[in-house]
């Protein structure tokens, strides 16, 4: 084959070779241009949600934050009226400061509507799970146990085994026992005293355990759960009121 011919073939192999490389190109460029358009949607999408996720969570912090502070805010009792056919005061009875109410009652009330307010309206949050967390505590000082026990049974639900789903536990086991749910309130705080990796304190657990006993009458397992504290957490600041509680069980005149 001559030179000139070989030459002419080799350059309508580049132009071939450069033809293909051209469409490979354009039909690549086609799907990276696809996929460029997928991945920005998707990283829009992904971007839109923590930016929305972001302004929740503020939201409901800030929300949370006004129900604490009403939940702190100071009761101040009105001024005692004059006695019948005393003198009126010589000053003016000084003014309640702002944000003050004039009762406690009148303050969990307060702080109950907004926590219950934080927690319907924010309630796959940390701040509306804190929020109805402090809904159900709100309610056992009340004495409204039976809702207690519901907004407790809600934040163990949705908190599991987080630190708010245990110090529910705990609070749950508080106001069955302040109901008079003996039986129930014992076989929460023996299951929290056994968990080994529980975020609440066993000797906390153990002293209550040992109250609960002692309010159900069952006296002899409240000397052996305050003596457990005692033997095994002597170190402990719940270790001298074991031992106070024992000493009252076995005080003369007592079961």
């Amino acid at each position: 084959m001559k030179r000139s011919e070989r030459h002419h073939l080799k350059e309508n192999e580049l132009a071939t070779s450069v033809a293909r490389a051209k469409e490979t190109f354009e039909e690549k460029k086609r799907e990276i241009s696809a996929g460029a358009i997928v991945v920005a949607a998707i990283l829009g999408a992904v971007g839109g949600y923590f930016f929305w996720r972001s302004q929740v969570d503020s939201a409901s912090r800030a929300m949370l934050s006004e129900a604490l502070a009403i939940a702190d805010a100071p009761v101040v009792p009105p001024a005692a009226a004059p006695a019948p056919g005393s003198p009126p005061p010589s000053t003016p009875p000084p003014v309640p400061p702002p944000g003050s109410y004039q009762t406690e009652q009148a303050r969990l009330e307060a702080a109950l509507g907004k926590f219950v307010a934080v927690a319907n309206r924010y309630p796959s949050t940390i701040s509306g799970i804190a929020a109805r967390y402090q809904a159900a505590a709100t309610l056992a000082a009340l004495g409204r146990n039976t809702e207690a026990i519901a907004r407790y049974k809600e934040v163990i639900e949705r908190a599991g085994d987080g630190i708010y789903g245990e110090a529910a536990r705990l609070g749950l086991a508080s106001v069955e026992a302040q109901a008079g749910q003996y039986d129930a309130s014992i076989t929460a705080y023996k299951e929290l005293s056994a968990k080994k990796e529980g975020k609440i304190p066993v000797d906390g657990v153990l002293m209550q355990l040992g109250r609960t006993y002692a309010m159900a009458g069952r006296t002899a397992d409240a000397l052996r759960t305050f003596q457990r504290i005692v033997d095994e957490f002597p170190q402990s600041g719940y270790a001298a009121a074991a031992r106070r509680e024992i000493d009252n069980a076995k005080a003369p005149g007592t079961n």
